[in-house]
Formats: structure tokens, sequence, C-alpha cells
């Protein structure tokens, strides 16, 4: 199994732009793979995923339009772009790889089956 590292967390006032990076320690070209976060006293919850082929993407409610995944199995790094960040978006974001194959993208947390350690994003008013 691989080993995820995330990074790129930071502070950032709201409006701002942050760009995360999840690198493996192998390759991830037979994973999907999906960004989570997680705020202080919320549930885990999905927030982009992608296809292992990189053909299919899905993304949140909260996050469409805003936030862009993707992978660059090459490097075996996936991103999420964040842009227009809210204070709602402050949370712990990691991201996860699923091995499994299943017909279309998994948005349940413990569908995944490795996962980093996480980053802090925090967005100010």
């Amino acid at each position: 199994q691989v080993q995820l590292v995330e990074s790129g967390g930071g502070l950032v006032q709201a409006g701002g732009s942050l760009r995360l990076s999840c690198a493996a320690s192998g390759r991830i070209h037979a994973y999907d793979m999906g960004w989570f976060r997680q705020a202080p006293g919320k549930e885990r919850e999905i927030v982009a995923a992608i296809r292992r082929s990189g053909g299919s993407t899905y993304y949140s409610d909260s996050v469409k339009g805003r936030f862009t995944i993707s992978r660059d199995n090459a490097k075996n790094t996936v991103y999420l772009q964040m842009n227009s960040l809210k204070p709602e978006d402050t949370a712990v974001y990691s991201c996860a790889a699923r091995s499994f194959w299943s017909a279309a993208i998994d948005l349940s947390p413990g569908q995944y089956d490795v996962w980093g350690q996480g980053t802090q994003v925090t967005v100010s008013s």
C-alpha cells in the first residue's frame, strides 16, 4: 500500500486561495483518490474525488465551482485547488486512496483504505 502525505494547508483570508498536494510513496494509477475534510465537532465529509483514470470527478455542493481536484499519476500526486475560500471551509483536510474498483466514485470515507495525516486549513473572516 502507498502512504500519503498532504501539504499546502495554512491560514488564509476569506476570498483567498490555497493549493493542497497529496504525495504518494508509490504509484497511484490504480487508486481512486479523494479529499475529505473534518471541522471541529463535525463528521468527516467528502470534498472532492477523482477516478483512477482521471476521467471523472465529484464535488460536494458546498465546494462546487470553487475547488478543483486533479491528479498527476506520473508524479504520484493529487491536488486540490481551493479558490474563493470561506470561513466555513476551515477544517483538517485529508486525502485518501481507494484501491477497490467500483462502477462509480465512492463518497463514503469508509470505502477508502489509505489515508494521509491531514493538513489544517483555516480561513479567517
